[in-house]
């Protein structure tokens, strides 16, 4: 069994926290930019890309703050992903923080992939 690596990764992101929070909590709000389509039924999230399928459990829910989810075919139990909206206390900027695992040899693409998604993101909200 490959050891996950555990990585993270910020981006800045002009919008207000609470409609952030619609986009990565709600099957609708990921659809838009995550997955091709989302559904939920209960804690169980079922994202939908051309032909294929995931299913993740939802670990933690905090409104307007983070959603943390685990796949739930992947046999390693320590990995998850998690969006979490930090807020600067001062400058009030908003950030979005990835954590996210991968396979060593997988981390650089795992970090594309992100960046790809989170543009995606910044489109649908029209940030910069």
């Amino acid at each position: 069994m490959n050891t996950k690596v555990k990585f993270e990764l910020e981006f800045p992101i002009q919008a207000s926290p609470q409609l952030l929070y619609n986009y990565i909590s709600t099957p609708s709000g990921l659809s838009e930019w995550f997955a091709d389509n989302v559904n939920s039924r209960g804690e169980i999230f079922t994202f939908i890309w051309d032909d294929s399928e995931e299913q993740a459990k939802l670990i933690t829910k905090k409104s307007p703050e983070r959603i943390k989810l685990k796949w739930i075919n992947n046999d390693d139990d320590s990995s998850f992903f998690e969006l979490r909206i930090q807020v600067d206390t001062i400058t009030k900027d908003v950030s979005i923080i990835v954590t996210d695992f991968a396979d060593d040899n997988e981390v650089e693409e795992s970090k594309m992939l992100w960046e790809n998604q989170i543009s995606s993101l910044k489109q649908v909200l029209g940030s910069r």
